[in-house]
């Protein structure tokens, strides 16, 4: 099933093909630089310890010039620009060496950098393996596998147990139920029968059903996120970058005291020593290991890292949007009120219920169970159990008929006039000897964390706005906000209307964005940040989103800002500290005390000092949390 516009690939490789030949151009220049040491002073070749530094100059150091060109051609002068000046006055004065030094500088620093900001893969790989490619097709004859592109309204496929329906359509033959949190964001599974509708994308339950498609495969509400999500990726905010903001001040400088060395000495070979001194290599070393650090520092701690701007933007982000299934709540439902008819007790009717959930497959029959152990009550051995579609379960516990339904399975006006109105969640009714008992509600159950962790973002990480954006209904979406202390909300609101409303907030401020869901990945890629709580739950948004939490903690979220912080300090440290010690030293190289090699030496020494001080990000820290 193909839904991908014809520049994603192209995009998606872009940054793996930049890595591996940056690094390739930094290993040339390295094998070079040690074949001209050894030629020149073990073998003592005369002039032909010159050649390895020019097949590296002309291989390797072409490719960076004509890039640095581009961005120059584009009105980008970064901090790298001064490495380019570098190569070319090596060439012009002859300083091959000095120029070969500066190419390794320049390519292994954004290798490294490339390295520390690469994805693993796309969101929309991931989005297009998880579809299915083939579908099986209902014929006279059978069924009969075709591609699934090639589905056409009226047809009518099986999508068997545990499989993901190919198509938007209509239950005609089966009984059971699917999955569609990931689309829809409502918690609980979705009962099926014919005549029911189905979203392409859902995950089917135990009973194969056969629909009939409504739509073209390219018009489905999963191809919608797709398009969508392909969309945003487009449009993704671009984060200004610390190596950026600090070379916007420092390239001019040193242009200016190289050009005053010049000037007042006489000598090109003082301008030369005071580019070489002044190469930024804490900017394009220093920062992309504080980096590396960082990302292996929230590794250790479960957090896996896609997209490491991550690490300079969380601890900036005001405004926080937060999916509801999944990220504030434990996605399962929890029996959360028991309302009995006169004569029953809570315990007695968990002890009829639980007996004849014990044998059901229905998502709410675990609550159930789950509360009945929480009072210590051990579930009956019920006889004659059956579970019927629009009847219920059924079942004789202790001599005694015990029915479990829903309010709309009920036909007499007197069992419906006992029950109490309806309110938010999802409800069952027990009834026992034939008569109303009880009403159980369930609701998403919160996460223990929740609401702790929504209080502390505003004393402790500076939020302005703390927002509950989701799919589920609005009853729904208002319980949990009382719940967890939130008070703006947006409810049953779609893929796309989740990427507008984030998207017109990071034009505001800085947004970060945490989720779980399909449905979450389009907003995830509009949003300034974005966390992933889960990455074994959905391949689409573990590549989608920034960083990933494995354990689907909060706690690991408010680690990670904690860890970006620290990142950012030790990087801006390392960077900031490099330059003002080169600045020193270009203020020696334009008064003429340090030749253009011996800059090239103390600048590596620089380079040495900045990375020893970049890795102290990766040193274990105790307490990584403050709520």
């Amino acid at each position: 099933m193909s839904f991908i516009g014809p520049n994603f690939r192209q995009r998606s490789g872009g940054l793996l093909k930049a890595e591996r030949k940056d690094a390739l151009i930094a290993g040339i220049a390295a094998i070079a630089i040690l074949l001209h040491l050894a030629l020149r002073y073990l073998f003592h070749s005369g002039t032909v310890h010159l050649l390895p530094l020019y097949i590296a100059l002309v291989i390797g150091g072409v490719p960076l010039l004509l890039q640095l060109l581009r961005q120059v051609a584009q009105g980008q002068f970064g901090a790298d620009l001064l490495a380019g000046f570098s190569i070319v006055t090596g060439v012009l004065l002859h300083e091959y060496l000095v120029a070969c030094i500066v190419v390794l500088m320049l390519s292994g620093g954004s290798a490294l950098e490339q390295y520390a900001t690469q994805r693993a893969s796309s969101a929309l790989h991931a989005l297009a393996k998880r579809m299915p490619t083939t579908a099986r097709l209902v014929t006279q004859n059978g069924f009969v596998s075709i591609e699934a592109q090639r589905i056409v309204p009226g047809n009518v496929v099986i999508v068997l147990p545990h499989e993901i329906s190919p198509v938007d359509g209509e239950v005609v033959e089966g009984y059971g139920e699917m999955d569609e949190s990931y689309l829809t964001g409502e918690p609980f599974k979705i009962r099926k029968a014919p005549g029911a509708q189905v979203l392409s994308g859902a995950v089917n339950g135990n009973n194969a059903l056969k629909v009939k498609a409504a739509k073209l495969p390219v018009d489905s509400r999963y191809a919608r996120i797709l398009r969508v999500v392909e969309e945003a990726e487009k449009n993704r905010p671009a984060i200004r970058r610390i190596a950026d903001r600090l070379g916007a001040w420092y390239t001019p400088l040193a242009l200016l005291v190289a050009l005053l060395g010049w000037l007042l000495g006489g000598s090109a070979e003082r301008f030369l020593a005071v580019i070489v001194i002044a190469t930024p290599c804490p900017l394009l070393i220093a920062i992309p290991v504080a980096i590396i650090g960082g990302i292996s520092l929230a590794a250790r701690r479960g957090i896996v890292i896609k997209h490491a701007a991550i690490l300079e933007t969380i601890d900036t982000c005001s405004t926080f949007f937060f999916d509801k299934t999944g990220t504030l709540t434990y996605g399962r439902p929890a029996l959360s009120d028991i309302t009995c008819a006169p004569g029953f007790s809570e315990a007695d009717v968990l002890f009829y219920a639980s007996g004849l959930e014990q044998y059901s497959r229905h998502p709410l029959a675990q609550a159930v169970l789950d509360a009945a152990l929480a009072m210590q009550i051990k579930p009956p051995v019920p006889s004659g159990v059956a579970e019927r579609p629009g009847e219920g379960l059924l079942g004789t516990i202790n001599g005694h008929p015990v029915r479990i339904t829903g309010r709309h399975s009920l036909s007499s006006q007197g069992e419906l006039s006992r029950l109490p109105p309806t309110e938010t969640g999802l409800e069952c009714v027990v009834l026992i000897d034939g008569s109303f008992s009880a009403l159980f509600r369930f609701h998403d159950e919160p996460r223990r964390d929740s609401r702790s962790f929504i209080r502390h973002l505003q004393p402790m990480h500076k939020a302005k706005e703390v927002i509950l954006l989701s799919g589920d209904r609005q009853m729904e979406v208002e319980h949990l906000a009382r719940t967890v202390g939130i008070e703006q909300i947006y409810a049953a609101k779609s893929p796309e209307e989740k990427l507008e409303l984030v998207r017109e907030a990071s034009i505001r401020a800085r947004t970060l964005f945490v989720g779980d869901g399909i449905n979450d990945a389009p907003a995830m890629l509009a949003a300034t940040a974005s966390v992933a709580l889960g990455g074994q739950n959905s391949d689409v948004v573990a590549e989608t989103a920034d960083a990933v939490v494995l354990d689907s903690s909060l706690r690991r979220v408010d680690e990670l800002i904690h860890i970006a912080r620290r990142t950012h300090s030790i990087a801006l440290q390392s960077a900031v500290g490099g330059m003002l010690l080169s600045v020193l030293g270009m203020g020696f190289a334009a008064c003429g005390y340090l030749p253009p090699l011996i800059g090239a030496i103390s600048q590596e020494i620089i380079d040495l000092a900045a990375v020893l001080n970049a890795l102290r990000v990766t040193l274990p820290t105790a307490h990584m949390s403050d709520f």
